[in-house]
C-alpha cells in the first residue's frame, strides 16, 4: 500500500511540473490559472490582474504587471519565465 502511495505522489508531482512548464498568457488567464501559475499570488492578487486588464485593455508587456499593486520586481523576475504576453 505504500507504494501505491508514493507512485501516485510521485505522478501528480510529474504532472504538475509538466503543467506549470508551459507560460501562463496574463492576457487571456482567469484569476484562478493566474495564481496558480505566478509565485506569490493569491487569488485576490490575481483577480486585480484580471481586473486591471478588463479597465485598461491587455498588457503589452509581462513589465506592465506592475501596475497591479504589490507586484514588484523581485516577483516579477522571479516568474518571468512562467509568463507571457499574447493577443489572442
Amino acid at each position: 500500500m505504500k507504494n501505491i502511495s508514493f507512485i501516485i505522489a510521485a505522478i501528480s508531482i510529474f504532472f504538475s511540473a509538466a503543467v506549470s512548464a508551459q507560460p501562463v498568457n496574463i492576457n487571456t488567464a482567469g484569476p484562478g490559472v493566474l495564481a496558480e501559475a505566478i509565485d506569490g499570488v493569491g487569488q485576490v492578487r490575481a483577480e486585480a490582474i484580471v481586473a486591471y486588464r478588463e479597465q485598461h485593455g491587455p498588457f503589452k508587456s509581462v513589465e506592465d504587471l506592475q501596475e497591479i499593486k504589490g507586484i514588484g520586481p523581485v516577483l516579477l523576475e522571479n516568474n518571468r519565465d512562467n509568463l507571457v504576453v499574447t493577443s489572442d
